[in-house]
């Protein structure tokens, strides 16, 4: 306020002031008279358990009366819902009352148009969930059923050989408990408290200040917390069942605890509350208007938007690399890229990215595209855009990928370059075919046309295959192949849920309450744009990937693994290698990649990148990652990396390193549209080509081939 302002003009500022500060008061949530009715629950509920204490030596589950607690608040929300009456003069004038009956006729009609809208809206949401609720999935019968032997194995375990675990625990977790209702109603009183646990590092579902200074949300969040706790430390500490058992019982544990926790829910999420009650429950009409909008996309399991898809363009603000397809067949568009340099190494450089996604996490934006920087770095850059495989692929296999794929692909470079071998890069399960592909060129006396072979997250070991591994087991995989046989390809969407869901509270419950509690639209983000761009996986290839490799572990032992008229054995393989892992990767985990450095038989370079298998892989020199190294790759894992130094610099830059020892001499930049003799190539459109834009759900819609 202007301090020329006179004391009248300060005065009716105050007064107005005032008064704004009341109807920012009666138009906030009252937490106060909810602490009050939360204050009266819980001395209701510490008298009842001081009473049964006295009269039993047993004392009841608090964990129950906590739930009580919570549904109780449910029947009493409506009152703290509703706004305080407005408290205005009677004596209004006939102008004013006119004027407050047009307002209304207005808002009578807009509200009949909302709900219309909404009716609809409903009418949608049913649909879509009737349609799955008369879905047979017997993958998630399959998995339900091994939750099921799990319990079963853990019960036997508590009974025969843990007896008294079970009960500590649950003891343990009741004094907790009690001892969180007293401090609840001390906190209520006013006086200070220390928390008896608090969220994890790195857990955002609680930050929010009412989950610490509300003492309701406070007891709601410590509650939960110490239930979570108590119940993973019981599968956790429970003897008697097997390490698969034990991991699928806490990965599915986990998973529903996570579901249920308070912030997911209305009623029990302050921050949720404080904006239903400020927008007038609009946040909960454009969340239920966004979670429709998902169902429509998703397959059996509901895949939440975690960006805005409309914000992206590919090859206009995404995938902009310049370059040009230069062969395309039923597999595979091959792209030539665009040289940035007056010579380039004589020895081409061809990328296999995975088919469980699509190549562009190799370009997203100028800034961190490994294409551009290795095209800056002298590079001739081929890139494989795989297919997005429609029904009528069921029958391709790992073979076809290679012959089709790879193997084609090689023949195509040399057309091209009229060099007889390439440095080739695969990430993921495109490294998984590289390696194959690797060892059948060496039974077949072909070897030399790979002249090094680099590898991104790619596992050699699947003795140890992480979270993923509670997925996998015989009775899950011929569920799964029962599916397939019937659709001909696994639904990528499906498998895009089943990764997000390993990191199910930062990659999905977030984004559930962001989306459809909150009602917010998601941020435009690149990299998770490219993450729900799924592709579907053929029957044939999962098939052969989940039984020969996840559960039969065959493609490290030497010459137990046919494929395509050979037995594989990678210590057949000679030609310099480089393997980089990352530490925190959930999907390959570092210790099954480090495995290459004792399976390979030629000269192998292995580094330990930071982070995890995306952010730590695609890490330009600008980046915040630095990694691991040590010459002296000795057979234990835990050793090496004990004995490893780090670098703080990106991997990118020791692997530029390495690779100039393959790159032999420099040629003039090479065009895309002209083969090495000068005659004209054919280019067929554009980078990022036409295969990248056709999406899961469009190739499942499709049984063209």
């Amino acid at each position: 306020m202007d301090n020329q302002q006179s004391d009248d003009q300060s005065n009716k500022s105050n007064k107005s002031n005032k008064s704004n500060e009341q109807d920012s008061t009666n138009n906030s949530f009252d937490f106060n008279s909810l602490g009050k009715h939360y204050l009266n629950q819980l001395n209701q509920m510490n008298q009842s358990f001081s009473n049964q204490h006295k009269q039993s030596n047993q004392t009841s589950n608090p964990f129950e009366a906590n739930m009580k607690l919570w549904q109780d608040s449910i029947k009493n929300f409506s009152h703290f819902m509703t706004p305080n009456a407005d408290e205005h003069s009677t004596e209004n004038s006939d102008a004013h009352q006119s004027s407050q009956q047009t307002q209304q006729n207005q808002s009578n009609q807009s509200t009949d148009d909302d709900m219309g809208s909404f009716n609809e809206l409903t009418q949608r949401f049913f649909k879509e969930t009737m349609k799955r609720g008369g879905q047979d999935n017997n993958i998630s019968q399959s998995l339900m059923l091994n939750l099921v032997d799990g319990w079963q194995q853990f019960t036997t375990g508590v009974t025969d050989k843990s007896p008294t675990v079970l009960l500590e625990q649950q003891t343990s977790l009741w004094q907790q408990q009690f001892q969180l209702y007293q401090n609840t109603l001390m906190k209520v009183s006013g006086h200070q408290t220390k928390p008896l646990i608090t969220p994890e590092k790195g857990d955002k579902r609680f930050t929010d200040e009412d989950w610490s200074n509300n003492p309701m949300f406070d007891f709601l969040k410590q509650s939960y917390l110490l239930t979570v706790s108590g119940i993973m430390d019981t599968i956790d500490n429970t003897e008697g069942i097997d390490d698969k058992t034990r991991q699928r019982l806490s990965f599915f544990t986990r998973q529903w605890l996570n579901a249920v926790a308070p912030s997911n829910f209305l009623w029990s999420n302050p921050e949720v509350l404080r904006l239903t009650r400020e927008s007038k429950g609009q946040n909960l009409i454009r969340g239920f208007q966004q979670l429709t909008e998902d169902m429509e996309k998703s397959s059996h399991m509901l895949s939440i938007s975690m960006t805005d898809d409309d914000a992206f363009r590919l090859g206009e603000n995404i995938a902009i690399t310049p370059g040009k397809v230069v062969f395309r067949n039923r597999m595979f568009e091959l792209i030539q890229y665009n040289p940035t340099t007056a010579k380039v190494n004589k020895r081409p450089l061809l990328i296999v990215p995975p088919w469980i996604n699509k190549f562009y996490i190799m370009d997203l934006k100028e800034e961190n595209s490994y294409i551009r920087w290795a095209l800056n770095e002298g590079h001739s850059v081929f890139v494989i855009s795989w297919v997005n495989p429609t029904r009528a692929y069921k029958d391709v296999g790992m073979e076809t990928y290679m012959h089709e794929g790879l193997l084609t692909a090689l023949d195509v470079v040399e057309e091209i370059t009229g060099e007889p071998d390439a440095n080739v890069i695969g990430y993921c399960i495109g490294g998984m075919l590289l390696a194959l592909t690797l060892s059948w060129l060496t039974e077949n006396k072909q070897a030399d046309r790979i002249a090094s072979a680099t590898f991104w997250a790619t596992i050699f070991d699947f003795n140890d295959p992480g979270d993923l591994g509670v997925f996998i087991d015989e009775r899950v995989v011929s569920a799964l192949e029962q599916e397939e046989d019937t659709q001909g390809v696994l639904d990528g969407r499906i498998m895009g849920v089943a990764f997000s869901l390993l990191r199910e509270n930062s990659l999905y419950w977030n984004y559930y309450v962001q989306n459809y509690l909150k009602g917010e639209r998601p941020m435009p983000f690149d990299l998770l744009y490219w993450n729900s761009d799924c592709t579907n996986v053929t029957a044939a290839l999962h098939s052969f990937i989940l039984r020969e490799l996840y559960l039969d572990n065959k493609m490290i032992k030497k010459g137990e693994l046919e494929f395509d008229g050979v037995k594989i054995d990678l210590s057949k393989v000679t030609i310099p290698t480089y393997v980089v892992a990352t530490l925190q990767d959930h999907i390959a985990k570092w210790k099954g990649s480090y495995q290459s450095t004792q399976a390979l038989g030629g000269d192998v370079t292995f580094v330990l990148g930071e982070s995890g298998h995306i952010a730590g892989i695609i890490n330009p020199p600008t980046g915040k990652y630095g990694f691991y190294a040590h010459e002296e790759y000795v057979a234990d894992p835990d050793e090496w990396y004990t004995k490893s130094e780090k670098q703080d610099r990106s991997w990118w830059l020791h692997w530029g390193e390495w690779i100039k020892k393959h790159t032999v001499d420099e040629v003039d930049s090479r065009q895309p549209g002209v083969d090495h003799t000068g005659k004209s190539w054919q280019v067929l459109c554009d980078a990022p080509g036409e295969y990248v834009h056709v999406r899961a759900e469009e190739a499942l819609g499709s049984a063209n081939i």
